[in-house]
């Protein structure tokens, strides 16, 4: 019973916060499902929550989706997603999420340091970032991080980002769950285990929306680059 209420508490705060930055949730739900499951277990069992809670952020932004970034998220993800699933079963990870959170506290400091605002790039280039991130959220688990800047980059705020880049996770969950399921990394009581975080996961998601609605934009900036430092510590220390 403890480890339950441990979960859904856990699971109802990383929604939430996923909900208002568009990620972090997976970086707070996944130590708790490796310290009950271990990490074998803990990212199918994440994956399938992460599929609802992204499933119910899409509908609740959903008149503003970015539907060209997730069409070319999805070319280049897809292919990517279903590899690194498969590779999963047997690849050390820890090296590989520590090179993550180096890369995330390097995000946070070249957008100040830059010498002039970013442009936004090509639609198109969404493909080649779908298929890069895809595959690493099916190695370690959580990439929502370092996705985040290019959503941001391409000029997507507030509800359209946070929208977009769950419609974008969407695809890239249900490739990685058919490849675990193919490899027998995904059993049967890790599907119950993430269907039973499923409804705490879209309760954080509207808790998170009303939030995001109240935000003004430079907040929100702030609250994300906020996340990135935390989830780039965190991945440097616990690998």
């Amino acid at each position: 019973m403890v480890k339950w209420a441990v979960l859904l508490v856990g699971a109802l705060f990383a929604s939430t916060l996923a909900a208002v930055t568009g990620f972090g949730g997976a970086a707070v739900l996944l130590p708790i499902l490796v310290s009950s499951f271990g990490i074998r277990a803990a990212v199918p069992i994440l994956t399938v929550g992460q599929l609802i809670g992204n499933g119910s952020r899409v509908w609740f932004n959903r008149r503003e989706l970015g539907w060209k970034v997730v069409v070319w998220f999805a070319l280049g993800g897809v292919p990517r997603a279903w590899l690194g699933g498969f590779l999963f079963a047997s690849a050390p990870l820890s090296w590989l999420t520590r090179l993550l959170g180096g890369f995330l506290l390097w995000v946070v400091v070249w957008r100040h340091l830059r010498p002039r605002p970013a442009r936004s790039f090509p639609v198109g280039a969404f493909a080649g970032i779908g298929a890069g991130f895809s595959f690493l959220s099916a190695m370690v688990g959580s990439v929502g991080p370092v996705m985040a800047p290019f959503f941001l980059a391409y000029g997507l705020v507030k509800g359209a980002y946070i929208g977009t880049e769950a419609l974008a996770t969407v695809v890239m969950h249900v490739t990685k769950l058919v490849a675990y399921r193919q490899t027998a990394v995904l059993t049967r009581e890790d599907v119950l285990i993430g269907l039973a975080l499923g409804p705490v996961m879209v309760l954080g998601s509207l808790l998170g929306k009303r939030a995001v609605d109240r935000l003004p934009e430079k907040v929100f900036v702030i609250v994300i680059e906020a996340t990135l430092i935390a989830a780039g510590l965190l991945f440097l220390i616990h690998g």
